[in-house]
């Protein structure tokens, strides 16, 4: 199964892609969609959109796996990272790939085995998980691996299917 772990942002966009065959992970490729600070908001939203139909299209991931959202005190922020989160599941739902939602709190319980566990012990355990050298930077391109192993130790059942996959 290939999946593509997204983390989401409207700066940057994480994201992971990531071959598991039930028991062992391995990284195809991982990286970031970057915008620029200061360019119109609705072209950074575009930005995204494109770039996320250039990484499905080239990785054809069989699912995909995003972080949910949940709100701190700066609503503005989270609105705008709302809209980039919508666009990232339009591009992967227009192509029918099923998309599953995660919590943070499930991936550090799925990764580290510990909901509670510190951003750094998540990093860490990703890394050892896919067998890396170093922690992938920006730590966005980590926590989407991360979101992607989640996705694979929770064998895809915690999220819905686009309408083609119905």
């Amino acid at each position: 199964m290939r999946i593509l772990g997204i983390d989401p942002g409207y700066a940057i966009v994480g994201f992971g892609v990531l071959e598991y065959d039930g028991y062992n992970f391995v990284p195809v490729h991982f990286g970031a969609i970057t915008t620029q600070a200061g360019t119109d908001f609705c072209l950074r939203l575009k930005t995204i959109y494109d770039d996320m139909n250039t990484v499905l299209n080239t990785f054809k991931p069989d699912s995909m796996a995003i972080e949910k959202l949940f709100f701190n005190t700066n609503q503005k922020t989270g609105i705008d990272v709302a809209q980039a989160r919508g666009v990232t599941i339009l591009a992967a739902a227009n192509m029918g790939i099923p998309i599953s939602e995660y919590t943070p709190l499930q991936v550090k319980q799925s990764v580290v085995g510990y909901g509670r566990a510190e951003k750094k012990q998540v990093m860490e355990m990703t890394r050892k998980i896919l067998g890396l050298a170093e922690v992938p930077k920006p730590d966005d391109t980590a926590d989407a691996l991360a979101i992607a192993i989640c996705h694979g130790h929770t064998g895809g059942t915690n999220g819905f299917r686009t309408k083609q996959g119905l």
